[in-house]
């Protein structure tokens, strides 16, 4: 029996009894191309304009694509790159996922493993691919997703660490995280998040209701990290749930304003009291999917995580 091998970034989903109705797949589905592939990639999203290609400014899916372009030798339009998460200007990732798909397969020991070491070697610096794996044709990187994590880092002190600052947003007034953690119980469940969305042209994300599995807030030392797993987000409600939770930690405003936000389902009302949390400060951790999904083709090759090379054969003394 063939072992089904996990990537470490996409789990199975821990919560079979809360699945959500997802948005239907898009007709191109299944595309004619026989060999499908899955990518997880880590980036700093300092200087892109989110993951969404964009003909005139730099983004992360049109970088992807054009070191994708160069590797393959296909054109844009053909590799059909599809991304779980359609990250916002300035919002990181440690394990976006994503798939595309090509006429070919990548046969032998080795023949993944040099695609792999190709794109890296055409990507810049500050996007990395950390896994390729073959994929069937039924798993679709957005579509087939159960939930995805994203973490929000706070950093509370008066001074900020310059090796935080493009990576914590700066709160220099002490927060108090009691109430913080409080309020972050009133989002647990599902609820309809229409008062934590911004608008988004050409979204066709129509359902506003959204499970949210887990919120914590973890103190470390000066950092505080709101963790958030849901079954999936709307544009943007990360980061207005985490703008509203700074301003309970001001105690500018009580615990129990959250399900009374919830209940008007008006963006307006939030705004009342709360502005979005800027963008640096969210990055996106981990995304699940069913275990059927991670399946991989018979005929596949193995998962790719990156090759060691040796630089010197050389043995150097230790000083």
């Amino acid at each position: 029996m063939q072992q089904l091998l996990l990537p470490l970034s996409t789990t199975i989903h821990p919560y079979p009894h809360q699945q959500q109705t997802q948005p239907q797949p898009p007709d191109d589905y299944n595309c004619n191309y026989n060999y499908k592939w899955r990518l997880v990639l880590s980036y700093d999203g300092t200087r892109f304009s989110g993951w969404q290609y964009q003909p005139s400014t730099p983004t992360i899916q049109g970088v992807v694509e054009q070191a994708l372009t160069q590797a393959t030798k296909l054109q844009r339009k053909d590799l059909s790159l599809v991304g779980a998460s359609r990250t916002d200007t300035g919002v990181h990732a440690l394990a976006q996922v994503a798939h595309f798909v090509t006429p070919f397969n990548y046969q032998g020991s080795s023949g993944l493993q040099d695609m792999h070491a190709a794109l890296n070697g055409l990507l810049p610096p500050d996007i990395r691919v950390t896994e390729i794996s073959p994929a069937i044709p039924q798993f679709h990187a957005r579509f087939s997703v159960t939930a995805k994590t994203y973490h929000y880092k706070i950093y509370n002190d008066p001074v900020m660490d310059p090796f935080h600052r493009l990576y914590a947003y700066h709160n220099r007034s002490k927060l108090n995280t009691c109430v913080m953690k409080e309020a972050a119980n009133h989002f647990l469940g599902k609820h309809d998040f229409s008062a934590f969305a911004n608008a988004q042209r050409n979204d066709r994300t129509l359902n506003p209701i959204k499970n949210i599995f887990r919120l914590d807030i973890i103190e470390k030392g000066p950092i505080l990290q709101v963790e958030v797993e849901g079954s999936g987000f709307l544009y943007r409600q990360v980061r207005n749930m985490v703008a509203l939770l700074l301003q309970i930690g001001r105690e500018a405003i009580p615990a129990d304003i959250v399900p009374k936000i919830l209940a008007t389902c008006d963006r307006k009302e939030l705004a009342k009291v709360a502005l979005v949390a800027p963008p640096h400060g969210l990055s996106l951790v981990e995304v699940k999917y069913n275990e059927q999904h991670l399946q991989l083709p018979e005929d596949g090759p193995a998962t790719s995580f990156g090759r060691h090379h040796s630089i010197t054969k050389c043995k150097l003394q230790y000083y």
